[in-house]
Order: structure tokens, then sequence, then C-alpha cells
């Protein structure tokens, strides 16, 4: 634990008023030794004094906290409103679905926990694709256990412990477990309390976090990140990954034409990956015959910095950024899965949007994009043989992110002539998502498309299709399209347009 109390800045202002409730003379008195910290003592210096007994404290400790602390386990789900705020108020966290992004090193954890709630929690934190890199040990027992463990072993880099005792008894056993600890550890400390003064008499001690019981398996990961990321380390944007249940199903059209119409209808900065470096069309659909692209990336990920990414994309648009495959059979294409995902990972810190095209084959690193990847859309065509390959898909990534969403369903070619095909009902009921999309089938304006290297939304801006892709990159981006959007239109008559169409049916004669 670092020697240097951490600032207080969540709970300042939101609990104060937790002070009404709490006794004065909750805490001993402290001015006569100095605070101790989760370090290894100074050379000749000896262990601080531990009291032998320490009292229980009064009944009633906090009220306010303990039914917080009830109300979360035992009420029904509440609305949206409720339901973000509940969380932050008892751990001083985010709400978890917006905990952005998280990256734990390759470090041991060891979480010691009493409750059975707390355990599950930290056990499926530990398969979270977020904390793949690390280590995770998940024993039973509070602080008095870890302290027995680590009077025989090192400690690791971090270490999160449950008490369910009286403060006065925490802050003696998180005494306790300082004595054993090595310079460095940071220390996570669950509590059935929500107690300012417990709060910040830990953060005194030197405890990195102290979080509220019962937890959630997201909002353990997001204080296990909130303790090692780098605020100096670059913007990561937002992985998409397309991928195809069949050869044949659209997934690079359907991945294309919304990456196009993220970057042209709601305007943000988006970059295409094409990972199919034998058989990839990014190039031809964008009309572009790059020299260099995601080859040479994956051929020197070391090496990668934003002057030579800048130069390996070919920028398609203002807002559009393009890694073409390059797309030839003359090189077996051996590639490490360390060497994807780190290429992967420095292409996201260039753009907000990073739309990654995967191609139709299974590998190690194919697995390992789809479940690191922040959102998946499996593209399927309403048959037999894509009903049962999306149904393989989508288990294999639910088993790999138990802490997110499942990935989304887009059933493209549908209402071929003359074949016969799976309802949507039923397609969605069988793998248990309901479609996002369903996409019509229009060979003529899908093939001009494809044939004059351009996008749905400039070849058939007023068809179903064009329609479609609008609403899957609002969907996949989670954000709206401007009331102005595009890059041709004039803002004074985008505006008189849109103006002139509302009202139209209003005063139209019947």
């Amino acid at each position: 634990m670092t020697t240097a109390p951490r600032p207080f800045e969540p709970y300042e202002d939101g609990f104060d008023v937790d002070m009404d409730f709490s006794e004065p003379t909750a805490f001993p008195a402290t001015a006569e030794r100095s605070p101790l910290q989760f370090t290894a003592p100074a050379p000749g210096i000896a262990p601080s004094a531990v009291p032998a007994a320490v009292a229980p404290a009064a009944p009633g400790f906090n009220p306010v906290g303990e039914i917080l602390a009830q109300a979360q386990s035992t009420l029904t789900p509440a609305p949206v409103e409720a339901a973000t705020l509940a969380p932050a108020m008892a751990t001083g966290l985010a709400p978890a679905s917006a905990i952005g992004e998280v990256s734990v090193p390759r470090i041991a954890i060891h979480v010691f926990a009493e409750r059975q709630d707390t355990l599950a929690a930290a056990e499926r934190a530990a398969q979270d694709r977020r904390l793949s890199r690390a280590t995770t040990q998940i024993r039973i027992g509070g602080i008095m256990a870890a302290v027995e463990t680590y009077h025989h072993e090192p400690t690791p880099p971090l270490i999160i412990v449950e008490c369910l005792k009286d403060p006065q008894t925490l802050l003696w056993e998180v005494d306790q477990l300082a004595e054993v600890c090595d310079a460095g550890t940071k220390v996570v400390v669950v509590g059935p309390t929500n107690d300012i003064l417990l709060f910040r008499e830990l953060m005194r001690r030197g405890v990195s976090e102290y979080l509220v019981g019962p937890l959630q398996p997201l909002q353990l990961i997001a204080a296990i990140g909130g303790l090692f990321n780098d605020p100096a380390q670059p913007f990561v944007g937002r992985s998409i990954a397309f991928v195809g249940a069949r050869g044949g199903a659209g997934a690079s059209a359907v991945a294309h034409n919304t990456a196009y119409a993220i970057s042209e209808r709601i305007g943000a900065n988006t970059v295409i990956v094409d990972y199919d470096l034998p058989f990839g069309t990014a190039g031809l659909d964008f009309n572009q015959d790059p020299l260099s692209g995601v080859a040479d990336a994956l051929g020197q990920p070391d090496r990668l910095d934003s002057t030579l990414l800048d130069r390996m994309m070919v920028r398609c648009t203002d807002k559009l950024s393009l890694f073409a495959a390059p797309a030839t059979l003359d090189t077996d294409w051996d590639i490490s899965t360390e060497a994807f995902e780190e290429v992967t990972n420095r292409i996201r810190s260039t753009a907000p949007f990073v739309v990654l095209d995967l191609p139709h084959l299974w590998s190690p690193w194919m697995r390992r994009t789809l479940i690191s990847a922040d959102e998946v859309v499996i593209v399927a065509t309403p048959d037999l043989a894509a009903l049962r390959n999306a149904k393989n898909m989508m288990d294999l990534i639910r088993s790999g992110r138990p802490n997110d969403a499942p990935p989304r369903l887009v059933l493209n070619q549908v209402g071929v002539p003359g074949r016969p095909e799976i309802p949507a009902k039923d397609f969605g009921a069988a793998l248990g998502v309901h479609p996002s999309l369903i996409i019509p089938f229009d060979a003529k304006t899908f093939g001009a498309a494809a044939n004059n290297g351009q996008m749905i939304l400039d070849a058939g801006a007023k068809t179903k299709a064009a329609e479609a892709f609008q609403t899957l990159a609002q969907i996949v981006s989670r954000r709206e399209i401007p009331v102005i959007a595009g890059p041709k239109a004039k803002p004074g008559k985008a505006a008189s347009t849109e103006s002139k169409s509302m009202f139209a049916s209003m005063f139209k004669k019947r």
C-alpha cells in the first residue's frame, strides 16, 4: 500500500449526512501514534503497538448504512434511476454499465471473503475478460485468515479482504494485516456498513479502497481497475467485432456499412480493421488499393506508434480510416495471438470506434478477439447451418464473457425468393436473444454498391437496407444520429427540409 493517503473525493459531499448518525466516540483516539501504513517498516523501527483487546462497538453504529446495505440485497429490481444510483451510493463507484475501459496487468490477486455472495461475486469477476491477465486466488475467511496466511508467504500486489465485524474490530484487524504486508501491496476492504468515518480512517491507514457489500462482479472489477489504470495511458476506443455465422452471410458488408454509418451519420471517427488477411474485401468495398495495411502492423506490433499507424491507415473519408487486408495468397499467415491482441489495442487508441471485420474461421486468436471485444455482432442468414453455428458462437462467447451482455444478432439476406427460411422469431428463440436487426434481401442495391466500390448509404440512401445500417450504427455505438448529418448535407438546407417534412403531414389536404 502507498504511504501517502489517497485524496478523498466521491464521499465528501454526498455522505456528510452520515456524520449526524455516527457516535463521536466511535473510533479510538489516534493522536498518540502515527498512522499505520501498508509499507515495510523502516530499519531499526519496531512495529506499532497493537491493543490487546478491542471493545465492541455500540449497537446500531450506523443505521443508515445498514439500511442501505440491506435494501440492496432484498429489494426487487427497481427502475433504471434507482438501480443505477444504489451501487454508486453504496460503493462510491460509477454504475457497472459505466465502468469504462479496465485494464489490469499480469498480477496476482488474493481474495479472502466471509460471505457466500462475496465469494460468488469474486469468482465471476475472476472469469471476466477484463481480468484475464491477472491470476486470482479466492479463499474462505476474513482479515485474520489473511494475516495467518501471510505469516508464511509473501503478499501479492493486491489483497481483497472482507470483515463483517464492528468498525473498531475491523480497524484493529486491518492494523494486524499491515504488520505482515510487503511494501507496495494494495488492500481493498469489504465491510458491512457504509460510514464516512470508517472510510476516512481506513484511507488514513493506507487502505486503497473500501467497498460495502453485497458486491456485484462489475463493481469489484471497477474497483480493481481503478487501482491499476494509468491516467497517462492514451485514449482507448470501443471495439466492435463483426463475425459471420457461416460463409457468405455478409458479415463484411454489414461491418463496412455500419462503420460508414457511424462515421458519416453519427459523425464519430471510426477505423475499420480487416482481419481476413487472404480474402479481405474492405479495400474493394471502399475502392482503395493500399500498399500497406494490417499485415504490416501484425508483422511488427512492438514498433507501432501513432506515426506508424497513421502511415499504415488509408483515409477513406474525413472520419473513416481503413486498415485493409493484403488479400493475397503468396504468404502463409502464421501470426501469434499476442500479435493480434497487441495490434488491436494499439489501433483502439486512434479512434473512438474500431470495427473489427473478422473472417469465417476458427483459431486461438479468433477466440481471444471475440471474447475481448467490447461488442460482438453475429451476422447470420435464416437457415439451419447458420443457426447451428450461431448457437455455438453464442454459447462460447457467453461462457467467456459472464458479466457482459450477450452478442447481438443480425439476420441478413432475409426474404430470398423461393428459399425456405427459419422465421426470425424462431431463430432468435433458439439462441435466447432477439435479433437486433433484420436486413431484407436486396440483390440489386447490394450488387451495384459492391461493383462500384460504394456503401449502401450512397448507392441506395432511400432503401430499407440503408435505414437498417443507420439503426445498427446507433445500436452498437450507443449514440443518436444528429438532426443535421452527413458531409454532403448543407446545414441550412437540411434544417429546412426537416422542418418541411414535419409539418407537411399536419396540413395536408385530405
